[in-house]
């Protein structure tokens, strides 16, 4: 795992010179970001400097501090202090605020889980929260998760005390109480295992279709992205499920994505394959036009929620539990520079596939830039630079990928 990270490191300033964000913006994405966790901003330097780095990440989503429990833990008594962390920060940093969330089953204090309500109770306590809530935010989100995981994981309408209430009529409710509260943020749907394109993404379909059917006002669906290294679909397969959500007028992003080993410590091979598959997911995203985003759910693996919720797997973010850059990183990065360095699609310009056959040749066609071959026998990894004007680094692929020009700058092993 050491040699892994730091190999990354190594290698990661040498394929792009820019950041996350700054290469996701010239992507063509609104974001890259991550949720800041209200523990250790305060806490750990290392953890403040990345947050605050809107190079790195342009947006911010607290991790808990606007949950229901964390803003009216009793009835009618709000408490904003964890929730203003994040909504301070991004203000500061001038970063992006997606604020998260409003109606979900889980973290509720217990008086709203245990109480005997009614329609009509029920509805002027949602109400209430909902627009104390975002009142106090009110101009500062971009978005909100307005409702969040309605579905269960066999497509069924999920069991809480919103939907035995009011079967599904708590979701076009709560979507009419967050448009008057705070009118021009994007309300959102999030859930996770909508990447699957199975029967949760219909039923998903299913809702937006039920809110729009309502008249009430939903902007976008969330996918969360919580998977699972060598099982996460293809980049092709995802963009298929986020444009069922694009198709109906919305738009989507990936609000909370992490991909977790299934055991630890994971294997050179294993990190090789959880750099692929995060490269599949931000590849989506930029191959579907209405796809705004992409949010990580945590900074580095040190403070990740996997461990505690999945025993034995983790190792689910960019960076790891020391703070280096992992190959998933340098994945990450390449998949944006390759896009953001990219020609117009009404450019004339052909991309010519370029193979080389030793370390120290350059790529070569007939406007072939100059590039300066490495010597040293280093073979790119997928995704990676091996090729652009001035470009030092290695000209030659790992096995199978060869190396492709997108453009003068930058060529890329595909």
């Amino acid at each position: 795992m050491r040699s892994q990270a730091v190999w990354a490191a190594i290698l990661a300033p040498a394929t792009v010179s820019a950041t996350l964000n700054d290469l996701a913006v010239r992507a063509g994405l609104k974001y890259f970001g991550t949720c800041l966790s209200e523990s250790y901003i305060n806490s750990d330097s290392q953890y403040a400097a990345l947050i605050n780095d809107k190079t790195e990440f342009g947006g911010l989503v607290p991790e808990n501090g606007m949950k229901w429990d964390a803003t009216e833990p009793s009835q009618g008594q709000f408490s904003f202090s964890q929730g203003d962390i994040t909504a301070n920060t991004a203000k500061k940093n001038g970063q992006v605020l997606r604020c998260h969330t409003l109606v979900w089953y889980s973290q509720l204090p217990g008086w709203v889980t245990s109480g005997s309500w009614t329609r009509s109770t029920l509805q002027s306590v949602m109400q209430t929260h909902i627009t104390n809530v975002m009142g106090h935010y009110k101009g500062q989100c971009y978005a909100w998760d307005v409702v969040n995981e309605a579905i269960a994981d066999d497509g069924t309408w999920r069991t809480s005390v919103f939907y035995n209430t009011f079967s599904t009529d708590y979701i076009p409710l709560a979507f009419n109480i967050a448009k008057t509260a705070d009118p021009n943020a994007k309300l959102y749907y999030n859930d996770y295992n909508l990447e699957y394109n199975g029967a949760k993404t219909d039923t998903a379909v299913q809702l937006v279709q039920l809110v729009q059917s309502a008249g009430a006002p939903i902007d976008g669906v969330g996918f969360q992205g919580h998977l699972i290294v060598g099982s996460t679909p293809g980049r092709s397969s995802l963009a298929t499920a986020l444009k069922r959500f694009t198709a109906l007028g919305l738009e989507v992003a990936y609000t909370e994505l992490d991909i977790r080993h299934s055991s630890l410590p994971p294997s050179t091979s294993a990190l090789a394959t959880q750099g692929n598959d995060f490269a599949n997911v931000v590849g989506s995203c930029l191959d579907v036009a209405g796809c705004i985003g992409v949010t990580v759910w945590g900074v580095t693996d040190k403070y990740s929620w996997i461990p505690q919720t999945f025993p034995g797997a983790g190792d689910a973010l960019l960076y790891d539990d020391n703070y280096n850059k992992k190959p998933a990183w340098t994945s990450v990065s390449s998949v944006l520079a390759a896009k953001a360095t990219s020609p117009p699609a009404s450019s004339s310009t052909t991309l010519t596939t370029v193979i080389t056959t030793a370390p120290t040749s350059t790529p070569t066609s007939t406007t072939a830039p100059t590039t300066t071959s490495s010597s040293n026998g280093a073979q790119q990894t997928h995704w990676g630079q091996c090729g652009g004007i001035g470009w030092t680094g290695a000209t030659q692929c790992q096995s199978p990928y060869t190396c492709q020009k997108l453009n003068d700058w930058y060529y890329q092993c595909l």
